[in-house]
């Protein structure tokens, strides 16, 4: 794979809640040299991100939705989309109620996720995440099922902010249950191009890292998202 097509699958990102505007700016700016696909933040730094990309063609503004815990109710999270997107945000990744997937409560689950797709609709591209490291295999195969009911674009494996991050076995268990047409992203301890490769190959149609340069500049960063 080109470094070129490569760069255009990763979402650029810095969620750590110590990260500063001048931080930010960075960011955006690596992401309009490197053509990646998009720059993923927090919703305080949505505004900054989109501004400073408004003219980057092909880079789009990715933020989060009820993070990193999914506790949140849906209708928070439905207002949080809406803010997103009013502030300049064209993708979102929201995180699912966890606890209700654990529970077996598919009802509130779908409701969760429909929330924030319905807010989203012909707005902005919507990313399930699922939380895997804290869902068994057949809790994954649910969340993803629902996520695709419910209208999601993309399930994703992980915050980077619990107990583990995107595995092989997870993209090919996520890819078999959503099928061919819906995205799945690959976050959370991506840190290397064979890292990154591995996850496409198991099925993965976008890459969640806070080392996009490091990937595409062929290096391993030591950083945990």
């Amino acid at each position: 794979m080109m470094t070129k097509e490569l760069a255009h699958m990763i979402d650029h990102t810095l969620l750590k809640a110590n990260a500063t505007e001048d931080e930010i700016i960075k960011l955006a700016q690596e992401a309009k040299e490197h053509s990646f696909a998009s720059v993923c933040v927090n919703p305080t730094w949505v505004k900054t991100a989109a501004e400073i990309l408004k003219d980057a063609e092909g880079v789009e503004v990715c933020t989060v939705i009820g993070f990193p815990l999914g506790a949140s109710t849906p209708e928070v999270k439905a207002f949080e989309t809406a803010n997103a997107i009013e502030n300049g945000a064209t993708e979102v990744d929201m995180v699912i109620n966890i606890g209700a997937i654990k529970g077996k409560n598919y009802d509130l689950v779908e409701k969760d996720i429909r929330a924030v797709t319905e807010a989203a609709k012909g707005k902005a591209l919507t990313k399930v995440i699922i939380e895997t490291c804290l869902l068994s295999d057949e809790e994954k195969e649910i969340a993803c099922k629902l996520s695709v009911k419910a209208g999601a674009d993309f399930v994703k494996t992980s915050t980077g902010f619990s107990t583990g991050g995107a595995t092989v076995e997870d993209i090919r268990l996520m890819r078999k249950t959503v099928g061919p047409e819906i995205g799945v992203k690959a976050s959370g301890g991506v840190r290397s191009l064979e890292d990154a490769q591995s996850m496409i190959e198991a099925g993965a149609t976008r890459i969640g890292a806070s080392s996009g340069v490091a990937i595409v500049n062929g290096l391993t960063s030591d950083s945990s998202y």
